[in-house]
Order: C-alpha cells, then structure tokens, then sequence
C-alpha cells in the first residue's frame, strides 16, 4: 500500500479543478482534500440542493474553501454540454478534470439520448465533457509547466467485467448482456480513454505541441457509498448486502477512497512516465485487463465516441 497522504499536495493556490460527483462519497471528499490544498474547485452536480448542502458541508470543515457549483446532468448530454460551455465563460484557466462521478450495477435503463445508463453516465457524458474541455484545459497547459495540467477518468476493477469484445460496438447498449457487462464496459470505456488521450496530449503525444496534458485512470477502492448502497448486484438485497460488507470491513472509508484521486489529479510524487496508467489504491500503480491496454481498442473507441457525438450534433 502507498504511503500517500493527501497532506503531502502541494500549495494549489490559483490552480482550478472540475470534480463531477463531487457533492458525494469519494467526490466529495476529493473535493474537499484539493480545497485544503486552496484549489478553487467546481463540483459537477445535477441536483442544486445537493451540491450547495456539499458547498456548505465542505466549508464548515473549511472555511477557507474556494468552491463553486456546476449543474451537470450526466443523463443529459446536452447538459453537459452546457456545463463545459458555463465553465469555460467562467474561468481561464482549468488544471484539472477529474471525472469522478458514477453509477454501479443499476437495472437496465436508456437515457434520453438513446443510451444505456451506465454507458452513459461512467462513460459517455465524461468523454463529451473532456472534449468540450480540451481547448481550456490545452490553454492551460500551454502556460503551465509539464504535470500542472491532469485528466483523471475514475473506472474500477469492475472493467475486467467488459464483454468479451472488450467494447462490444455490435452491441453498444448491452441490451443482450448482463448488469455487470454494462458496467464494466462503460468502466474500460474510461480507461481507455486515458490511455488514448495520453497518446494525444501526454508527455510523448503525438498532439503535445497543443499543450501537455497527464492522464491517468483508476480503481479507488471498495469503498461504501451511495455507489454500492444503491447497487443492484445481489437483487432487492443489495442494499443489505453492502451494509453487511461494510460492517464487517470490507470496504475503505470514503476519504481514503479519495487518495488516489488527488494524488493522480495534483500530487508532485507524480511522474510523467505515469500519465496513460492505471492506479490502484492508494495511489499505487496497478495492473488493468489486456482489453485496458489495446492502443487499438482505445482509438476504435474515440474515434466511435466522436461520430456519435458528431450525429447527435453535440461537437
């Protein structure tokens, strides 16, 4: 286990963070380690209640916390769209995207854009978020020496539990597969997604002259949040189940769920021959699934994400 702590960042002062989910469970704690730190961070969040009762939470613990709500609904395109277009007419400056927010093992559902749920929520919505954000966050980067500008795609070891096509394109949806199929193809969809902006923007990209962007996935944890609470992998009893596990310690608190998110979005331990991996808890690298690390895979898979979005008249 890493000996990182979150109390080893650097001053952030000046630096701007976007954290979806961030107004719960590991997002939220995310949040708050980066405003310790004096980041300015926006939480992406599609209910206003919820994310100013995080605001408020967050700066009762610290005071000094430069926080701001950004309405995003993930089940909504086109309001993700809108919420990069918000960002950007805010800020000039983005140094970190850490696309945190998720949804585990939940009964078959389609968006109204037509897609499955979790594809949608883990996987779609943060890819058109990142690429309405590229053009700030490679703005930033540009001023900023190498490492100060990060994209962090939150998957899980549950990517192992993709179909055997890795991404099954004949079947984007799942509709023939299983509750763990969707998730796990939409948790290798992150992956892969680092890895191809990696080959784009990293420390090597083929795209570098654009600006140097970091980009790093990873599995945070076990840990019991709304995420597993609310989970549908043992049937009505899941719920039980979770709270079961947890009493018996088997998942890790949501703040240590947190760590490898900050230490992938701002830690100086960081190196550049780290951007395009995959980390494990807390803050180590790991081992992802040989779909995980197919260059093809993951350009075949960008280059599907932007036709859809190009079809949909989302670009």
């Amino acid at each position: 286990m890493s000996n990182f702590d979150p109390a080893s960042l650097p001053d952030l002062s000046g630096k701007v963070y976007l954290v979806t989910g961030g107004n719960a469970g590991i997002g939220c704690e995310t949040v708050r380690f980066l405003a310790l730190k004096n980041a300015t961070v926006y939480i992406g969040c599609r209910a206003p209640a919820k994310g100013n009762a995080a605001i408020a939470a967050i700066k009762a613990q610290v005071p000094t916390a430069k926080l701001h709500l950004l309405i995003l609904n993930h089940m909504d395109l086109s309001s993700v769209v809108s919420a990069a277009k918000e960002l950007t007419t805010k800020e000039k400056q983005l140094h970190g995207l850490i696309n945190n927010a998720g949804i585990m093992a939940v009964p078959f559902a389609k968006s109204r854009d037509g897609y499955e749920s979790q594809w949608q929520t883990n996987y779609l919505a943060h890819a058109l978020l990142t690429h309405h954000l590229l053009p700030l966050l490679l703005s930033t980067a540009r001023a900023s020496k190498p490492g100060d500008v990060r994209i962090v795609n939150v998957s899980s070891m549950g990517h192992n539990f993709a179909p055997k096509e890795g991404i099954d394109f004949a079947d984007i949806n799942q509709e023939k597969g299983s509750l763990w199929t969707r998730y796990g193809q939409s948790k290798l969809g992150n992956v892969l997604n680092a890895k191809e902006l990696n080959r784009l923007y990293g420390p090597k990209g083929i795209k570098k002259d654009e600006g140097e962007i970091w980009s790093m996935a990873l599995h945070p944890g076990n840990i019991y949040t709304d995420l597993n609470k609310n989970a549908r992998f043992a049937g009505p009893l899941s719920g039980a189940v979770a709270k079961l596990l947890n009493a018996f310690g088997a998942y890790i608190p949501a703040d240590k769920g947190a760590y490898t998110n900050v230490y992938c979005a701002a830690s100086e331990k960081l190196s550049s021959q780290m951007s395009g991996q995959y980390f494990v808890p807390l803050g180590k690298l790991g081992k992802a699934s040989k779909f995980a690390n197919n260059a093809q895979l993951a350009e075949k898979l960008w280059a599907w994400t932007e036709k859809e979005f190009e079809l949909k008249g989302l670009l």
